[in-house]
């Protein structure tokens, strides 16, 4: 799946939520990974995560970090 950066980042503007923790690393293997960005807001909680250097096909070339960043949402592991 490939959604640019800048239209996830209008899209998570319009929903008018704040930021609960904002830009930090996410780690693979010791080394950065990408960064994830927190929202809350009522209960409702939202996690914007990146992969660096991924370009427009993150799984071609960044295979391990999509499928950590995937076990560690399916499992509700902290980011």
């Amino acid at each position: 799946m490939v959604i640019p950066h800048g239209g996830i980042e209008q899209w998570i503007k319009s929903l008018n939520i704040s930021i609960d923790s904002d830009w930090r690393p996410w780690y693979v293997d010791g080394q950065v990974a990408g960064y994830t960005r927190k929202y809350t807001n009522n209960g409702y909680r939202l996690t914007y995560s990146t992969i660096k250097g991924a370009g427009h096909s993150p799984p071609e070339y960044k295979r391990r970090e999509c499928y950590e960043m995937f076990y560690r949402w399916i499992h509700y592991y902290p980011f």
